[in-house]
């Protein structure tokens, strides 16, 4: 047991991956249905009917595979999608939160025009790789342990409905899903194979300038222009850019003025930051503050904020991957670790401090793309890696040969969540 209390990877000396991934193998086609008729459900982030609907389809599709939760919790949003919190009984020790999110970026009407398809080893469709295959396998990785007798820490699914989106309304409640867990697995999908043990903090920014507008031929001098203010900002802006330090800074949009012989009254730009570190953070935020303008007739409002939270790879991450890693050995598949520019859930629970491990969904590519893909090969694999990581959590599960459910039961942890909420 590592000082974060991830279990070390030699916990899982004792747990036959491979005999996981061959029951998973078994059950081929079941998984392949399920991710199928999963993805045949559209959940788009913009379209709550849809995103409703979706939800009660994976709340009834969970609970046919899984069983009745000893805890249900339905978080009610008012504008985007609900978010669903499930709690199961573990046979041993140790609590995980997995998450996962339900909702997609493509719009209504996509599979009219792009329905799912196999073939052969592959799966396309809308989302199957960001990121309904992932929930998929995690459900079948905790199928796989109660089918094999092996034991399983107290687990809390998470499921919302706004990640895409940034994930304004479920913030706060993957952050208390998350305060008390040992560790915190997301099935977001992998990145070329590998996990994902860092992530980069995202900033969504605006930058408002107030000018004084005038005729741009009659009396220029008399007018001071938001545009020429905010040209100045977007070069200063471009220039806290730092390859090396993994910070990027990009000004994507940019609106000004009113007519072409009208000095600009007012300017615009919308701001996109990535940073890998903390410390970068700080360095942004301050450059942000002192922005100023050259002409004292113009203001200058800086508005929005960190929309997540940076994900350090830290000794925790790391702990985590090593244990990952160990189970995927046992496969003959050694595990990449990659730190990605894009943000997750995952990155509100590294915040807090949880060891995380990220990118445990497919294995595929085309987030977001026409040729969105995941492997069903893949899928097998990393839902067995996956259920090797969460038995090893079960602290004192039966060495080899005595296997099976005979872990007295945990004794419940105190759910975060308002119990007059539960379903």
């Amino acid at each position: 047991m590592t000082g974060d209390g991830v279990p070390a990877p030699s916990a899982l000396d004792d747990v036959d991956v491979p005999a996981l991934h061959r029951w998973l193998v078994g059950h081929r086609e079941d998984l392949l249905a399920d991710l199928v008729g999963y993805a045949g459900r559209e959940t788009p982030s913009d379209d709550p009917a849809l995103l409703a609907a979706g939800l009660r389809y994976v709340q009834d599709w969970i609970t046919e595979r899984l069983g009745e939760p000893e805890s249900r919790t339905l978080h009610a949003s008012p504008d985007h999608g609900d978010a669903l919190t499930l709690e199961y009984a573990g046979t041993g020790a140790g609590q995980l939160t997995l998450l996962a999110h339900y909702d997609t970026v493509w719009p209504a009407g996509t599979l009219a025009e792009w329905p799912v398809r196999v073939d052969d080893d592959i799966v396309t469709g809308p989302g199957v790789f960001d990121m309904k295959a992932g929930l998929v396998q995690a459900v079948w990785a905790v199928l796989a342990l109660r089918r094999t007798g092996l034991p399983l820490p107290r687990l809390r699914l998470l499921l919302n409905g706004d990640e895409e989106v940034g994930s304004p309304f479920s913030r706060p409640l993957i952050e208390r899903a998350c305060a008390d867990a040992t560790a915190v697995l997301v099935f977001e999908a992998s990145a070329d194979g590998a996990v994902k043990t860092a992530r980069k903090g995202v900033g969504l920014f605006e930058v408002h300038v107030r000018g004084v507008e005038s005729h741009a031929g009659l009396d220029p001098t008399a007018g001071a222009s938001a545009i020429d203010e905010i040209a100045r900002v977007v070069s200063v802006l471009h220039a806290a850019t730092d390859h090396d330090e993994g910070t990027t800074v990009n000004v994507g949009l940019l609106h000004g003025g009113t007519r072409s012989n009208v000095v600009a009254g007012s300017a615009h730009a919308g701001i996109d930051v990535r940073v890998r570190s903390a410390a970068a953070q700080a360095r942004i935020d301050e450059l942000l503050q002192a922005l100023t303008p050259r002409d004292p007739r113009v203001g200058i409002a800086v508005r929005g904020g960190w929309n997540r939270p940076v994900m350090e790879r830290g000794p925790a991450n790391g702990a985590v991957y090593e244990l990952a890693r160990s189970a995927a050995a046992q496969l003959g598949v050694d595990l990449a670790e990659t730190a990605v520019g894009g943000a997750s859930d995952g990155n509100f629970a590294a915040a807090l401090g949880r060891p995380v491990l990220d990118g445990l969904g497919a294995v595929g590519g085309g987030a977001h793309a026409r040729h969105e893909h995941v492997s069903i090969a893949g899928m097998l694999e990393r839902a067995a890696v996956a259920a090797g990581v969460i038995t090893a959590f079960a602290e004192g599960h039966p060495p080899a040969g005595r296997r099976g459910q005979a872990g007295a039961r945990a004794t419940r942890a105190a759910s975060p969540f308002p119990s007059e909420a539960a379903r």
